[in-house]
């Protein structure tokens, strides 16, 4: 199984000092058990991660740090992270967002389905992903 990481679970997989750091890292490590794990991001998580690093006071990273720091946990050797491009449009939007803050979780739901991936996240109310234990 493919899991395309939504942004939470992407920043909590890569800073130590987040929250859930700990809880995305030992299910990493239970999927690394089976094997190498197959994560994924795409071009929202990417951008999501990056704009959160740089954005929040926390973490102060510069647009570039954040890049870098990305890079590098995809080319992490325990972690094997593909990437899903995105060619879905509107119309591929699930009839159950029905708020503004839905539609990034909605579409990222119907994207990874469209390539065989969940999308496995930290947020136990979105329809069809994986809540990551």
């Amino acid at each position: 199984m493919t899991y395309l990481l939504d942004v939470n679970s992407l920043i909590a997989l890569g800073m130590q000092h987040h929250e859930f750091h700990g809880r995305v890292a030992v299910w990493v490590a239970r999927l690394a058990k089976k094997g190498i794990p197959n994560l994924a991001t795409c071009p929202i998580t990417e951008l999501g991660f990056v704009r959160v690093l740089s954005q929040a006071q926390q973490y102060r990273f510069s647009v570039e740090q954040a890049r870098e720091l990305l890079l590098l946990l995809k080319a992490a050797e325990s972690v094997r992270c593909g990437f899903i491009p995105d060619g879905q449009d509107i119309s591929h939007l699930p009839r159950w967002v029905k708020t503004s803050k839905q539609t990034t979780d909605g579409h990222l739901v119907q994207l990874a389905l469209a390539n065989g991936a969940q999308l496995a996240t930290l947020d136990g109310k979105i329809p069809g992903s994986f809540l990551i234990p």
